[in-house]
């Protein structure tokens, strides 16, 4: 084996000779295949373009070989061997086209065994592990050049390429490169990478056997399913001691996620630029997607999903995830984990693990909040401030002050008594124990994900992963950039650096968050703006709704109120204003990202995490924030109203239920919209799309479309589509922390959700989308801190929504210090709770001006009462805050403090008491590093030892020491 030496890192790949690999068949590439007029492979008859002189000797027995394997009817069938067919072809559309392919394939597949869905090249024995594809088009020279320059980069480096003609496809235009890795590459590459592979079975036995283990059995998936591969103790693969391995099979030794992520790491560092150029930023399968060289790059799928397929040489992973996990009546089944692992990645698995971990923690949440919703029901007739509010009596009785000046009147208390019933199913005592219950469940779901994670870290040799990413996960677009080299004090090798100077950084770092400072300011003037509205059109639905509740609206009855109809309006207007913003955005989050040049793929998505997250924080929970902690706190009172900033618009009032009512339909429209919506997005249009656009193989056994054009036809994942992902379950876990205690039913909501999301997303991916790059990742990333802040701040916000939104304090403080009759009651709150005005008093700068003078103004009612704690008129100390409003912020801030403290120190407590790592799991660790080491110790011993014999020292009968000054119980203390 012959190795040309180069660097791994920024400045070049790996290259090796057509003959460095284990007797594998040399695919002898034409480096211009890419052009139109010679297309296919060498393997079809294609004629090849001179070779370089020392690459024609090494390959012309292996090409000889590979031609004569084929028959003369073989031959004579690739796509150059009759143009006058191929032409017939191209100048046939519709159904005469797809019959035309059809009948040729067909012919194909009797001769050559080989099927249109297999994912082999047509030798039947190399894997497609990628694909590209483009099309010509008017700037055809220029891009053709790229491809050949490209293309030839790819074979340089030892990959295996196959065209298929534009001839061959359904489209008549589009051409296929399909591209595979033989072993020695792949070898390379995973050396490179450090990729963890088997070196024994796993000896630790599995006491994980629970008591009553048969009542899951009906949750569970056949054990094949879950555990497709066996358990291996695993060390990062060493390319000089591949005999060190379990090496059972080289084609079938890396899975196909390592498969694809290897070639995604070719791809995405080879370049496009000739020698005598060095333009270092031509390089990289991204820049070629985004100039229109080529139009897509895609490892391929696995066969089909819908049934199994007839080749037996084809894998069925992806048939065995629609059936076993793929389908919405698979909802109350386990996930496949490994399986998920192994076809799609561990970044894509971490995920539903996190997600399906996350899911089952709702349950508890939802039974307790649904507990204390069913509370709120029973106790309902047991309300005694709803039936004062409601009875002619004490409601009917009360004359309440006008909500809005000029075209608003009197109002008596009675006519809120709907929304008075409506409130005390989510304004009791069983909200303060689930504000608390969530602050420990909170604490509860991250430390158990933590013990979770770390299982899966040793279970997908993840374990080090952290050090490893670094360097191993640079960004193309960063190396592209480097003009520098810096010596590392790490591993005291020089490395490609990025030169910024101090004023090009520190304008990049102003320019971005500036960015994203004006568009938060964006947001807030949007909430400003819908809180204008609210203002102006409470005053047009209360001279609507003046008389009677249903005068103009009969259909909907009494249940309609200027209050909540401004509530359900504004809260849909700013629902929608959420969505065009959130659009917005992402591009431009995007743009000042890439702006940046992140180093690494992690430091990449962490400051894109950063950014999106801030935005999305305030555009989502601005409005629910004014709504719980603004609105109704900064009124005035009769006569001395306040305005907002100096307008004509009154800042708004609660309902006399509390403004949690309306907290809680903010919350509802905002979050279920939002579900809906995210739902309608992921699964309906995709659905619609495809089905469009369809070419759907199931209706054609024989499978007429090639298994790379079915690929090709689907939707691209996309770099960030995990992303957005994370990011839609971290928003929904915000409305069930930060304001669950104004609806117990969040966490419900969420769950039902959940349920739907875990099978949207898998039939997504598995049916809907191209199969994505696999990716490394040993934690959810940025978001686990995320959700730690919001696991904080969830208290913060549930303490001041109980005490400051909620009446449950004044209810509280009335009840223990105020009642007349000294029972433990809450009979003559209302009135209580209601301060009286003299209408009189009314200064002459607010009576209307303009000619005419609404009716209440002139009528004969000489008080009204208003929502507050003040002294009445003619009082000494009138329209003054009483002693009981004293009484009442100190208990409200009393009871901040005491949760707050008390959640807090049992938070630390469970935190503390749960370890983050198993001590299974831990044990494991350390056995397998204790072996690694044994094992390679024991390993280079035998080495030695054959070394030695064969150069004729086979009488040395002294132990060779490959430590020999650490003695080998030093050595193992070391790893254990």
């Amino acid at each position: 084996m012959h190795r040309i030496t180069g660097k791994t890192g920024g400045d070049s790949l790996i290259e090796m000779s057509p003959t460095d690999s284990f007797n594998d068949n040399i695919n002898g590439y034409d480096q211009h295949a890419q052009d139109p007029s010679s297309t296919g492979s060498i393997q079809q008859g294609q004629s090849p373009s001179p070779l370089r002189r020392d690459v024609c000797v090494d390959t012309c027995e292996s090409l000889n070989t590979s031609l004569a394997s084929l028959s003369p009817s073989d031959d004579s069938d690739g796509p150059q061997s009759d143009p006058q067919t191929s032409e017939r072809i191209s100048d046939l559309t519709g159904l005469s086209r797809k019959r035309a392919l059809f009948l040729k394939f067909r012919s194909r597949i009797d001769k050559q065994q080989h099927s249109k869905d297999s994912v082999f090249f047509r030798d039947g024995v190399r894997m497609i592990d990628f694909v590209l594809s483009y099309v010509d088009d008017k700037d055809g020279e220029r891009k053709q050049e790229r491809r050949r320059l490209y293309e030839a980069d790819l074979v340089n480096v030892g990959l295996e390429l196959e065209t298929e003609d534009k001839s061959e496809s359904d489209d008549g235009k589009t051409y296929f490169l399909k591209i595979h890795a033989p072993w020695e590459v792949l070898a390379t590459y995973a050396d490179v990478l450090k990729v963890k592979v088997p070196f024994k079975a796993n000896d630790i036995p599995d006491n994980s056997d629970t008591p009553m283990n048969w009542l899951s059995t009906p949750f569970r998936l056949p054990e094949h399913i879950m555990h497709p591969q066996p358990d291996y103790f695993t060390a990062p693969f060493d390319k000089s001691k591949s005999d060190f391995f379990l090496i059972d099979n080289k084609d079938t030794f890396f899975s196909p996620s390592t498969r694809n992520r290897i070639l995604y790491y070719i791809l995405s560092r080879c370049s496009y630029f000739r020698d005598e150029c060095g333009d270092k930023d031509k390089k990289g399968i991204k820049r070629l997607l985004n100039n229109g060289t080529y139009t897509a790059a895609f490892p391929l799928h696995d066969c089909r999903y819908w049934s199994r397929s007839k080749d037996a040489n084809c894998e069925s992973d992806r048939y065995n995830l629609h059936k076993h996990w793929a389908r919405f009546f698979c909802f109350f089944k386990e996930q496949p984990l490994n399986l998920i692992r192994k076809y799609y990645g561990e970044k894509i698995g971490i995920y539903f693990a996190w997600l399906g971990f996350y899911t089952e923690m709702l349950l508890f949440a939802a039974i307790v909040g649904t507990m204390c919703f069913i509370y709120g029901l029973l106790t309902y007739d047991d309300n005694d401030w709803s039936k004062e509010i409601c009875s002619e009596k004490v409601g009917g009785n009360i004359v309440m002050c006008p909500l809005c000046d000029k075209k608003c009147g009197y109002w008596k208390l009675n006519t809120t008594c709907n929304s008075s019933w409506q409130s005390h199913l989510f304004d009791n005592v069983g909200t303060v124990f689930f504000a608390i219950f969530m602050g420990i469940w909170v604490t509860l779901f991250l430390e158990f994900w933590k013990r979770r994670q770390a299982r899966l870290e040793y279970e997908w040799d993840l374990v080090d992963f952290e050090e490893e990413q670094q360097q191993l996960q640079l960004r193309p677009e960063y190396e592209s950039k480097c003009t520098n080299r810096k010596l590392n004090r790490i591993t005291q090798e020089t490395e490609w650096v990025l030169h910024r100077t101090a004023t090009d950084l520190m304008g990049k770092l102003l320019l971005c968050w500036a960015t994203v400072t004006l568009w938060i300011s964006l947001i807030i003037a949007c909430i400003i703006g819908v809180i204008a509205y609210r203002l102006a059109v409470y005053a047009a639905f209360a001279s609507i709704m003046k008389d009677s509740a249903t005068s103009h609206l009969q259909v909907v009855g009494p249940y309609i109120t200027p209050q909540l109809a401004t509530s359900v309006t504004a809260s849909c207007i700013n629902f929608v204003i959420i969505m065009i913003l959130n659009l917005m955005y992402e591009r431009v989050a995007v743009w000042i990202t890439d702006m940046e040049i992140p180093k690494t793929h992690l430091e990449y998505e962490n400051k894109l995490t950063v950014k999106m997250f801030l935005f999305q924080f305030v555009n989502y929970y601005s409005s629910c924030f004014y709504v719980a902690f603004f609105k109704g706190k900064f009124v005035g009172f009769p006569g001395d109203y306040e305005y907002m900033f100096g307008s004509k618009l009154r800042n708004e009032e609660c309902d006399p239920g509390g403004c949690l009512i309306e907290l809680t339909t903010q919350l509802v429209i905002v979050m279920t919209g939002k579900q809906v919506w995210g739902n309608i997005q992921e699964a309906l249009v995709p659905w619609l799309m495809n089905w469009w656009g369809s070419r759907n193989a199931r209706n054609h056994p024989e499978s007429l479309y090639s298994r790379w054009e079915q690929d090709h036809d689907l939707q691209s994942f996309g770099q960030l589509g995990l992303f957005y992902e994370y990011l839609e379950m971290v928003i929904q876990f915000g409305f069930i922390t930060l304001f669950v205690a104004s609806f117990p039913l969040a966490p419900l909501l969420a769950l039902i959700n959940n349920i739907i999301e875990v099978r949207v997303d898998a039939w997504k991916l598995t049916t809907q989308f191209r199969r994505p790059v696999a990716a490394k990742a040993h934690s959810i990333g940025a978001w686990q801190e995320i959700l730690n802040g919001m696991a904080v701040l969830s208290v913060v916000t549930n303490a001041f929504i109980v005490a400051f939104t909620s009446d449950m304090i004044p209810r509280l403080v009335y009840m223990y210090a105020y009642q007349p009759d000294g029972e433990m009651n809450m009979k003559g709150y209302i009135n209580n709770s209601l301060s009286v005005f003299n209408i009189s008093a009314i200064p002459l700068a607010n009576k209307p001006d303009d000619g005419e003078s609404p009716s209440w103004f002139n009528s004969s009612i000489t008080t009204c009462r208003y929502r507050d704690y003040r002294y009445p008129p003619g009082h000494e100390k009138e329209y003054s805050v009483t002693m009981q409003f004293w009484h009442i912020l100190a208990a409200k801030l009393a009871f901040i403090i005491i949760v707050e403290h008390v959640v807090f120190l049992v938070k630390f407590f469970v935190a503390w008491l749960i370890p983050d790592v198993p001590s299974d799991v831990r044990a494991r660790v350390k056995r397998e590093r204790y072996l690694v080491q044994e094992y390679l110790h024991n390993y280079e011993v035998e080495k030695l030892k054959i070394q030695l014999s064969q150069n004729g020292h086979s009488d040395c009968t002294c132990t060779p020491m490959i430590y020999p000054s650490i003695p080998k119980h030093e050595v193992l203390s070391e790893c254990l």
